[in-house]
């Protein structure tokens, strides 16, 4: 006589705490994730901004400090001076390096006749030229102390920096064909001239032969070249010789951010720019609309 095999109830039980374990092992991570993402997403975004904050912070530690440090370092003149007259020493005393002094000297060997004269001297820091700039006191323009130097610069025919063609650059003393093609390529890729001090950046130029040449060059910085940082992409931006690959990502990114930039000042709120990268910097950028 045949019989139906049975199954205890001991192995049932066990079959059926297998399944409902296996069912558990499948859906747990589901459920777990469906009841507690509001509280992950939390806590990102309070580490994101505790982070966003501890940047902001150091950053301005660190411009403060810097700023210090670049203050202390310089004096003001004791008293009034004509800039014209100071030696090596007395501008060494105003914080000024041997080097940096003795450049200084080469101007005002052609003589200087105005605080935007002064300031033309690539070699003055704007700190110190910030301390000294009431104090400085000019001869008058035909008077018997003027150098005669400063009345044969007085008629040199200025030639525009950002404008001039290579011709022309050659008719400056200190730019031979070398310097003239040099200076050319470092003003397309900056996309213009706004100070002096960025003829250094052209390849070989040194102090010496930038003093030569300034008399007879000026700058109109109404030629620059501008990137709309409201439109531009990383591509555009990089393509700048002050901007990193980095940098641009961040300017795009904070962009998406805000919307909108409202001033080029709102650069300032990426990580990655210093204050000395966007004094540089500034002059190149645009918010058009």
């Amino acid at each position: 006589m045949n019989t139906k095999p049975t199954v205890s109830r001991a192995v049932f039980r066990g079959s059926v705490i297998f399944v409902i374990v296996l069912i558990l092992l499948f859906i747990l991570p589901d459920l777990w994730n469906y009841f507690t993402p509001r509280q992950s997403v939390h806590i990102t975004y309070i580490e994101e901004n505790y982070q966003d904050a501890v940047r902001k912070v150091r950053k301005d530690s660190r411009r403060k400090r810097q700023y210090r440090l670049r203050s202390d370092k310089y004096s003001a003149p004791p008293m009034a001076f004509d800039p014209n007259t100071y030696t090596q020493e007395d501008w060494m005393n105003l914080g000024l390096s041997e080097k940096q002094a003795a450049v200084v000297l080469k101007f005002t060997r052609y003589g200087i006749r105005s605080n935007e004269d002064l300031k033309k001297i690539v070699v003055i820091p704007e700190v110190l030229y910030n301390l000294i700039k009431d104090s400085t006191r000019y001869p008058e323009r035909k008077g018997k102390n003027y150098p005669e130097t400063q009345v044969q610069t007085a008629v040199v025919k200025k030639i525009d920096l950002n404008r001039a063609t290579e011709q022309e650059l050659l008719s400056v003393k200190g730019i031979g064909p070398f310097f003239a093609r040099q200076i050319i390529r470092r003003r397309d890729e900056l996309g213009g001239f706004h100070t002096s001090s960025q003829l250094l950046e052209v390849w070989k130029m040194d102090e010496d032969r930038l003093a030569q040449m300034l008399p007879s060059l000026t700058i109109e910085p109404d030629h620059l070249r501008r990137i709309n940082i409201n439109s531009a992409t990383t591509e555009d931006l990089k393509a700048h010789p002050y901007i990193s690959w980095n940098l641009a990502n961040s300017i795009v990114k904070l962009r998406s951010q805000l919307g909108s930039y409202q001033r080029v000042e709102d650069v300032r709120k990426s990580v990655l720019m210093t204050d000395e990268l966007y004094e540089k910097l500034k002059y190149y950028l645009t918010v058009d609309q």
